[in-house]
Formats: C-alpha cells, structure tokens, sequence
C-alpha cells in the first residue's frame, strides 16, 4: 500500500468494485453508488515501528507476514498532510533526545481534517519524570499533544484526544476522538459515508436503534431524521466521547446506553434487565424503534442480532467487510429487500471496501 503509484488508484478502485458488485446483484441489489477516496493525503492514522541502528533511528514498516525485514519509511503519501509534516520534524527530535529515544517501540499518529494531531510514543521502559520534562518541551515545540505509554502505564502531555469537524450535508459537527477509540481513517470518505446514511434516512418515522456508535460518528448528523434516538457502544472512552459530542453539538434527543449488541439484543426481547438503561427518560418499550443502524466489526452481525433486525422496518448496515455482510444480507433477505447499495473506498490501495445497505422490510401479500 506504502509505494502504491497514485496513478493506478482508478484501476485499483475498479477491479474492487467489479468484483463485490456481481455478488450484490444476485439479491437484487440495485447498481451501487460509488465514493471514491483521494489518491494521496487521506489517512488520518498511521502507526510505525522505531528501529534504532548505531545512532539513527527510523519509522519502519514490515511486510505483510514477515516480522524481520523492516522497510524503512521516509515518505508516507497516503498520510494525511499534518501527520506528513510532522514525521520528519519528530523523527529528528527523537533521534537526538535520549530521555525521548531510550527504548522507543512504537509511534502512532492520529490527525483530523481539522488539524488537529496528536502523537502517542510507546515504550518498553517505565515513564519518569525525566521523561515528562523532554516530552513536555517536544510538545510546546512541535504544537502537538503526545500521550506516552509503556506497560500499564500512560501518562498524557496536554490532552489525550483530538477535535474533528466535518461538514454534513451543508451543517458542522464537531467530534471529541481520544487517543486508542476507534475513528473512521478516511476524513474524506467517512464525510460521504455521513452524507450518504443522512440522506438515506431523511423520510424516516419513529425512533432510532444504533448499535456500536462509537464516539457517535453517524448518531450526530442522523439524530435530525428521528424523534428519538438509542445508541449503544461498550468502549467506556467512547461513550464518554459521544455524551461530550452530544452536548457540544446541542442534541437534545439522543441517550446513549454502555451495552453490547448482545445485550441490546437481550433487552429488547425482554430476556434481561440492565441497571445502564434505568437512566433513559422513559421505558423501552415505549420507544417506537422502526430504524435500526449497524456498524459491526469485521465477523458481521451475530445470530441473535440478526434476529433482532429482522424486525425493523428499516435497517441502515455499514459494513467494513464485504463477505460478512453479503453473508448477512442472506440471512435478512426473506424479511428485507436492499433499497440502496453504496461502496466508500475508505481504504485505497488495499483489498478492503466499505459498503452501505439500506434495506427496508418486505410488503406481505
């Protein structure tokens, strides 16, 4: 992905694209939308290895599957330009500080189309007060916030988050995302992901249902299509993140519940009562959950949670892998029908697609 030609990016898009579309079609799908990424500048988080030689030292990526032939990185394009430009500005200071230098493992970089960056510096040596004066200095240099860690150890040099803003259909959002939470890598493409899910649920009725929210990436822009919305994410970190993100973007119809899908599955059914809803302005069951929105990890959707969706008028699925979702869909396809299809190249020069499905339940005869 590292020395890709920018020039193929077309070519590469493409072959993604025919190969998932003919699989989509044989349930029916319509033709999909496609949201390309842009070719250079796009990703908002890179981590690399340190490898220490003599006195230089260097950002190092390995091959996929060997783990002894380090591949030193001078340039990293596909970064955004905020972490570009920090690279070789740290790389220089680390090098030549030996309370910054000694033991350095990992460095990960996390930036926003903001601006914003900051720096986490992973060690394989406890963190001392020798270290927080150099790393201090570091971060009023660089203007940058760097978190260091090392085992069961983490201590934070200004702040341990970074604010995003992104422009949905026309409207700001801002977003609180702390360092290790997840966060979509590709600004550009997440942006069109927002558009396209806002859009899809514009006509919506009744109430929302999201599970595995985050720090609240889709629940801000899509709150405005629904009465009420329900949203679930088991980071603790997270959950913080969207309730600040909810109160500084003034939402006022959106609770967040700390719950797995799992348990959200339980809940609903009335298969279990969890103390972490008793704060919701009013019972369960008097929410009118006609939408359900999904953002599952890679494995997809598990059995119990698929029988949930089942049940939704409307179901928005974003998938970061195409063959558990086409696995999904099959197993939703006697109660619902694919309405909408996208794919978002979220991640350019790799084997991996985003897709959207809106899917909405079948008419009975």
């Amino acid at each position: 992905m590292m020395s890709a030609p920018t020039e193929d990016y077309d070519a590469l898009l493409s072959a993604k694209i025919d190969r998932w579309q003919p699989a989509f079609r044989t349930l029916n799908a319509p033709e999909a939308e496609v949201y390309p990424s842009p070719p250079e500048g796009f990703r908002l988080r890179a981590e690399f290895r340190m490898w220490h030689e003599g006195d230089d030292l260097n950002y190092v990526m390995f091959p996929k599957g060997d783990s002894r032939t380090p591949q030193i990185v001078e340039h990293f394009p596909i970064a955004s330009v905020t972490i570009q430009q920090l690279m070789p500005a740290l790389r220089e200071r680390l090098k030549v500080d030996p309370q910054l230098r000694r033991k350095l493992f990992q460095v990960e970089f996390l930036s926003t189309l903001a601006g914003d960056q900051l720096v986490t510096l992973i060690y394989h040596r406890p963190l001392d007060d020798e270290w927080e004066q150099a790393a201090t200095a570091l971060t009023a240099d660089l203007s940058i916030n760097i978190v260091g860690r090392s085992r069961k150890l983490k201590r934070i040099i200004g702040r341990d988050w970074v604010e995003e803003s992104l422009i949905v259909n026309g409207e700001s959002y801002r977003y609180r995302q702390p360092e290790q939470a997840f966060s979509q890598p590709n600004g550009a493409v997440n942006t069109h992901m927002l558009n396209w899910a806002q859009t899809a649920t514009a006509n919506a009725k009744g109430d929302l249902l999201e599970l595995y929210c985050g720090v609240g990436n889709f629940t801000l822009p899509l709150a405005q299509n629904f009465e009420r919305v329900l949203a679930t994410e088991m980071s603790k970190s997270a959950t913080a993140a969207a309730q600040h993100n909810l109160v500084d973007n003034g939402i006022g119809n959106v609770h967040f519940a700390r719950l797995s899908a799992e348990e959200m599955t339980e809940a609903m059914s009335g298969k279990r009562e969890f103390r972490r809803l008793a704060s919701l302005p009013q019972p369960l069951a008097n929410y009118e959950l006609k939408t359900l929105l999904v953002d599952p990890p890679r494995a997809g959707l598990d059995a119990a949670t698929l029988a949930l969706a089942a049940g939704f008028e409307r179901i928005v699925y974003i998938s970061c892998n195409p063959e558990t979702l086409l696995a999904n869909l099959m197993q939703l396809d006697s109660t619902h029908h694919i309405e909408q299809l996208a794919f978002f190249d979220q991640f350019p020069y790799t084997d991996h697609l985003e897709s959207g499905v809106l899917l909405r339940r079948r008419v009975s005869n």
